[in-house]
């Protein structure tokens, strides 16, 4: 029986791998233009993008761009060609939901009190050290916020993300929503799909804890639509630098009505969303119709239970999403995003259908890099289980920070020049006034910006 299992399913698998045949680069070079744009315009947004080993690059030209090109044309990571299992999409995304983890990291959790009595937990990894580095360092490094799926889950690749981080100097931190992962659930509110409330009270608590510190976010497949939401509201009062969305639902509600899922992805994360939630059943029951949620046959359904058949006065389904639409207020958003997508992603959808092309196109901020394989968030490596998606990630970061880093000293420049040639020219007579203008001369330069 034992054999008979794994024949079926290694052919199941293969068999699956027609999705990855249906999607060939070939097409995928026009993915995102139109026909007016096909063959025309710049080479980053339109035209198919920049090829960058097997990833193309969807952006609107600047000089951020040409650095991530940079980056990502010296990275290995880009070029699948010889990958044995890069063509198995289903594969991948089932190894990184279900497989159990390879390393196991130690936590120091934060429990946050918010504005109204309700609880959401914050996890600091802080071990296992990685080699060089200090118990002293986190103080200075630089912070990088984990927002794992909307069910919560702490998969493989969180952890291999997190792992990967503070072997490079980050100190990672995973964001806990109520009642997720041990964090109680304290209030009758669970948080609405796109609602980034409780994630400003946490920045903001991150930003006290951290002051000096740059601060990164990282999210995890459906968490993109809480990360999104966070950016379009807080614009450039974010704290963040730079932030990064692996295998992001960018176009929430249609992924919500569509009935593109396969039944059996659909309900694996439908069975997760139940088993959370079925632990407040009695205390919820008071404001959700716990039956009608729990008896549910789809994300949809269920995502209407909690929100739009509440007890009290609740919300039609279109408006439930004018509140919480990742996108609703994405021209405010003032740092860079990468989203790192997989044409053959089986969770997400066709990339024709489930990506804003347009948004790449026109807007500054935004940056696809898109792989012809990877799963949902998968993306193996030349390691079998072993994601390259998380270091180039972690690429792209650094060259933000770099990048940014480079913009400051460039500005000091001029101010540096100007008060130099000043100085020459007044020297002999500031000589003669010395006494009356030392109170005068201690200049002090404050940032009046933020990110």
């Amino acid at each position: 029986m034992a054999f008979l299992a794994l024949g079926l399913l290694a052919w199941w698998l293969w068999r699956h791998r027609a999705f990855v045949a249906s999607w060939t680069w070939g097409e995928g070079r026009r993915w995102g233009a139109t026909e007016d744009e096909d063959g025309a315009g710049d080479s980053f947004g339109k035209a198919g993008g920049l090829p960058l080993g097997q990833c193309r690059l969807f952006c609107k030209p600047s000089a951020l761009a040409h650095a991530l090109v940079k980056t990502f044309w010296r990275s290995a990571d880009l070029d699948a060609r010889r990958w044995s299992w890069k063509s198995w999409p289903n594969l991948q995304t089932v190894a990184q939901l279900l497989w159990p983890p390879d390393w196991l990291p130690e936590f120091s959790r934060d429990h946050l009190r918010l504005e109204d009595g309700g609880i959401v937990a914050l996890d600091w990894v802080v071990g296992p050290s990685a080699r060089g580095r200090t118990a002293t360092s986190a103080a200075d490094s630089a912070v990088l916020l984990v927002v794992p799926d909307a069910a919560g889950q702490i998969t493989r690749n969180v952890l291999q993300l997190c792992r990967l981080a503070l072997q490079e100097g980050y100190y990672p931190v995973i964001f806990n929503r109520r009642g997720h992962n041990g964090c109680p659930l304290c209030s009758l509110k669970v948080q609405p799909f796109g609602d980034p409330a409780d994630l400003k009270e946490a920045m903001a608590y991150i930003r006290f804890r951290h002051p000096t510190s740059m601060l990164f976010a990282v999210s995890e497949g459906s968490g993109s639509g809480l990360l999104l939401s966070y950016l379009g509201e807080c614009g450039s009062s974010s704290y963040l630098g730079g932030a990064a969305c692996i295998s992001p639902v960018l176009k929430a509600q249609d992924w919500f009505e569509a009935s593109s899922i396969p039944w059996w992805y659909e309900w694996v994360l439908l069975m997760f969303q139940k088993r959370r939630i079925s632990r407040y059943a009695e205390a919820l029951k008071e404001a959700v119709e716990m039956d009608r949620a729990l008896g549910s046959c789809s994300l949809r359904t269920f995502e209407e239970a909690l929100f739009c058949h509440g007890k009290s006065q609740s919300p039609s389904w279109e408006a439930y999403w004018d509140h919480n639409d990742p996108l609703r207020d994405v021209d405010e958003v003032a740092v860079p995003v990468l989203c790192l997508c997989s044409a053959d992603d089986p969770i997400r959808g066709p990339p024709n259908y489930t990506l804003p092309w347009e948004l790449f196109q026109s807007n500054p901020y935004f940056f696809l890099l898109l792989s012809p394989h990877g799963g949902h968030c998968g993306f193996f490596g030349k390691s079998p289980l072993a994601s390259w998606g998380n270091a180039v990630t972690l690429a792209y970061l650094r060259t933000v920070a770099e990048f940014f880093r480079l913009e400051e000293r460039l500005k000091e420049r001029p101010r540096r020049r100007s008060l130099a040639t000043q100085h020459h020219r007044r020297r002999g007579t500031l000589q003669s006034r010395s006494t009356s203008l030392s109170s005068h001369g201690t200049f002090s330069w404050q940032r009046s910006y933020t990110r």
